[in-house]
């Protein structure tokens, strides 16, 4: 498989950076974000979790003004906000702070993107938070791309959202609880939806090898984008370490997760090894995985 340059819409950060850190600093942000370029990622977007109103004040200004120094713009366009309007609810907040959830009020909202206009790239958000199709309507107006996750959205919150603008599903498959209705569940919800591409984490952890192949098959190359998930705690060695507000176990596999919860708290690899072992499935032609690992992406976010 050749690497065309992948492209990253979810990176919390490697090498033990954090993009999400109140201590963040524009050299730690530059050192994380040149190890990604460096693996054969092309392009990328710095991703910060649910976090206090002043982390999301000092940190985008901190992240533009570090990539407008060092001539990124190209590789780095902008951020994904994974958050912090999400479901609060046990299992669908995953390892996001549940008390700094937010609903997406359209005051709310504009806050938000008023901290770094034209540099929040992307949202995800829940379907089934109150007034989600009215922030969807509005961010899409501000040519923000939108993505849903961390919800337990049911079809017609999820067709709703769609009718309001958004355009994909945050790692389909996570962010909901370990135990969900049989039918009734957002995982069913997503797949339905045609207006909605799947992004997918094709670690070797966040989804067993039968969901991927059903979700690639559904989805088609066309409606499905590969991002890695990368947390701060890829680049290190195993064990345990604070991990985007977790205490975290990090496994000789490459595991990483919260001993407390079970849930898993990101990946541990970068995008190109997500790609090498969604190639190892043989689900994809080498032309449909550069639309899964880059092309669909760009759309995405430039579109």
């Amino acid at each position: 498989m050749r690497n065309p340059g992948w492209v990253d819409l979810q990176v919390n950060g490697c090498l033990g950076v954090d993009f999400s850190s109140p201590a963040l600093t524009g050299d730690e942000f530059l050192r994380a974000a040149g190890h990604v370029l460096e693996s054969g990622v092309a392009v990328f977007l710095p991703t910060l979790i649910t976090s206090p109103p002043g982390v999301y004040r000092r940190n985008l200004r901190l992240i533009r003004e570090a990539v407008e120094r060092r001539g990124l713009t190209a590789e780095i366009p902008g951020v994904h906000l994974e958050g912090p309007f999400l479901s609060a609810a046990p299992g669908a907040v995953g390892a996001h702070d549940p008390a700094l959830v937010q609903v997406p009020s359209p005051e709310a909202v504009e806050a938000l993107l008023g901290l770094a206009p034209g540099f929040i790239r992307l949202v995800t958000l829940a379907a089934d938070a109150p007034g989600a199709p009215e922030a969807i309507r509005l961010l899409r107006s501000r040519g923000v791309a939108v993505s849903l996750g961390h919800h337990m959205a049911s079809a017609a919150q999820v067709s709703a959202a769609a009718d309001a603008g958004a355009q994909a599903l945050t790692h389909l498959g996570n962010g909901v609880p370990g135990v969900l209705p049989r039918h009734e569940n957002p995982i069913w919800a997503g797949l339905a939806e045609d207006r909605l591409s799947a992004m997918i984490i094709a670690d070797g952890h966040h989804l067993p090898e039968a969901v991927i192949r059903v979700i690639c098959r559904v989805k088609g190359a066309e409606r499905t984008i590969v991002t890695s998930d990368s947390s701060p705690a890829t680049g290190c060695p195993p064990g345990r370490r604070r991990v985007l507000g977790n205490d975290a176990v990090l496994e000789p596999s490459g595991r990483l997760y919260n001993p407390a919860t079970g849930y898993l708290v990101g990946s541990a690899v970068l995008l190109p090894e997500c790609m090498r072992r969604l190639d190892s499935l043989g689900i994809f032609t080498e032309a449909e995985l550069n639309k899964v690992g880059r092309d669909n992406a760009l759309k995405l976010i430039q579109g």
